[in-house]
């Protein structure tokens, strides 16, 4: 009788867990969703609520002299580049998939994409998000992205 109950309880923590993760995953997504809703509507008050006071940022792409570049931004040049967007400007970036890795109060959040602007393709490239889980609230802490013209394959997206 005694292994069915440790059976019992694996399986009854095995779902909690994944119960759990799901929700975790979920919130996480949201907070990804709500940064970019804020960036296409150049909206820097909603981008500002899913960045933790302390957050890192970071560009990296090559250069036309083939050089490889990383550059440092901080939160408030961030921002005031996403509310200086001209009402006539149409910022769309276009998230291909989400991975979503948590454990504990640490997540990590991939995000390859396609970036147009007025509706015209820009560049391509991968997002990687670091959020902390900040007593409840997830929080972007750290975000890099990466930015190229050449070799984009532009997925289309059935509507």
């Amino acid at each position: 009788m005694r292994p069915f109950y440790t059976l019992l309880v694996c399986t009854f923590l095995s779902v909690n867990l994944n119960a759990q993760n799901a929700s975790g995953k979920k919130n996480v997504k949201t907070v990804i969703d709500t940064f970019f809703e804020g960036l296409h509507k150049g909206d820097s008050s909603i981008v500002s609520s899913t960045l933790h006071a302390n957050v890192k940022i970071q560009t990296t792409f090559t250069n036309k002299e083939g050089l490889k570049v990383l550059k440092d931004q901080k939160k408030l040049e961030l921002l005031k580049g996403i509310s200086g967007k001209k009402k006539e400007d149409v910022y769309f970036e276009k998230l291909l998939s989400y991975d979503i890795k948590i454990n504990g109060n640490l997540a990590s959040v991939w995000t390859p994409y396609e970036f147009y602007f007025n509706e015209k393709f820009s560049h391509c490239g991968a997002n990687s998000f670091q959020l902390f889980n900040n007593n409840g609230k997830w929080e972007i802490i750290f975000l890099v992205d990466m930015r190229k013209r050449a070799d984009c394959k532009i997925v289309e997206v059935k509507k």
